[in-house]
């Protein structure tokens, strides 16, 4: 069983104002000509479709023309896909059961209730069957009413839910199984502040959406879609492939692409990363202004500027926009340092009353004083 395995295609998405879609339509094309070299048996979309719940018009256009290239290269492949924390599920969701008809299986919406369970295709080889589950982004909030709540009435976590989730399904486990899900998965006892993040995913506060990786143990692979870049869960059978194109500068350098998985007897496993060129490279340039000029390109350049000498502001930035066309930034390494050597000469650990006293202005009565950190304990509940 052979299948392609892709995810976080952010579709519609603008690189610091700039319109991807030619750049988005040029790599859709290349995975589209990866399908007809490849004919896999399947493709993958672990989650994040569209870049925002309420895609234009534009972006809906350019996912239906993508959709409609893998089938027609790889016309007998079963094309199965999950929304993710960004796309809007219910919007997703509809006319699932037409288009699975025709081979096309988009996910939207999780199990809605205790009798529901999560969509699972089934694929047959020479090997026998291969049970792929689709999961769909999903919240604790979200599973209240599929799995109820802890005894003080709250939801359970991330990692529980997703364990509860995964345990209700009766995995046969002699059979292949193939899990396509969009969450935060990490090796059990990881930290997640050792996790490198890109600039352009969505992080939680404290990384509550943390799940362990060995609620995957089921599965002889992961599809995994929401980090943006390619890594492993811990297990070589747990895998991010990362976006197909680069959505922020810090996947700057980052090869792209995609994986071609394929699924042999029971146990035996080959993954193979197909590399995606984009039309047009992420990058930082770093030099003194001359230095940077002779670099010039036609790619995405953010451009960070040694020089410390004063520099004409308006010669400076018409020149960079003549070198680079597609320029996105342009940063100043000596302001930069001056920001934080002033950052670090202000008064240290200054507290709420010095703090206040400041914004609102020197000569505040021991009156007002006292008023005012009466406030400040109201505040912080202190007695």
């Amino acid at each position: 069983m052979k299948f392609f395995h892709l995810s976080d295609l952010h579709i519609g998405l603008r690189l610091m104002n700039r319109d991807l879609r030619e750049d988005q339509a040029y790599i859709f094309d290349r995975i589209a000509a990866y399908a007809q070299q490849e004919q896999p048996d399947a493709i993958l979309i672990a989650g994040d479709i569209y870049d925002k719940a309420i895609p234009s018009a534009e972006a809906v256009e350019l996912f239906d023309r993508f959709v409609l290239r893998c089938l027609e290269a790889a016309p007998k492949a079963e094309l199965m896909m999950i929304s993710g924390n960004h796309d809007s599920a219910q919007r997703l969701n509809v006319y699932r059961q037409i288009l699975a008809r025709q081979r096309v299986h988009v996910i939207g919406l999780p199990p809605q209730g205790p009798e529901e369970h999560i969509e699972k295709v089934v694929l047959q080889d020479a090997f026998g069957p291969v049970n792929f589950y689709l999961l769909p982004f999903v919240r604790p909030s979200m599973m209240r009413t599929v799995l109820g709540t802890r005894e003080d009435g709250s939801s359970f976590s991330y990692h529980e839910t997703l364990r509860r989730l995964l345990e209700r399904e009766a995995i046969d486990e002699r059979q292949r199984n193939v899990l396509v899900s969009h969450q935060f998965y990490l090796p059990k006892g990881a930290d997640p502040e050792a996790v490198e993040r890109m600039d352009s995913e969505v992080r939680t506060l404290g990384n509550i959406d943390a799940v362990e990786a060995d609620v995957l143990e089921p599965f002889d692979y992961a599809a995994l879609g929401h980090i943006h870049k390619p890594m492993q869960a811990g297990d070589k059978r747990f895998r991010y492939c990362g976006t197909p194109l680069s959505c922020s500068v810090s996947e700057a350098g980052q090869q792209k692409g995609i994986l071609m998985v394929e699924l042999m007897e029971k146990g035996s496993l080959q993954v193979t990363s197909l590399p995606l060129t984009p039309l047009r490279q992420v990058r930082i340039i770093k030099g003194r202004l001359e230095e940077v000029l002779r670099e010039a390109c036609g790619d995405y350049v953010t451009v960070v500027l040694t020089d410390k000498a004063d520099l004409d502001v308006m010669d400076m930035q018409d020149r960079l926009h003549h070198a680079f066309p597609m320029l996105l930034e342009i940063r100043r390494e000596v302001l930069q340092q001056r920001r934080e050597l002033a950052s670090q000469e202000l008064e240290p650990e200054l507290g709420p009353l010095a703090l206040c006293s400041r914004f609102l202005g020197e000569g505040l009565s021991p009156e007002e004083e006292k008023l005012l950190q009466d406030v400040i304990n109201s505040v912080q509940g202190v007695e």
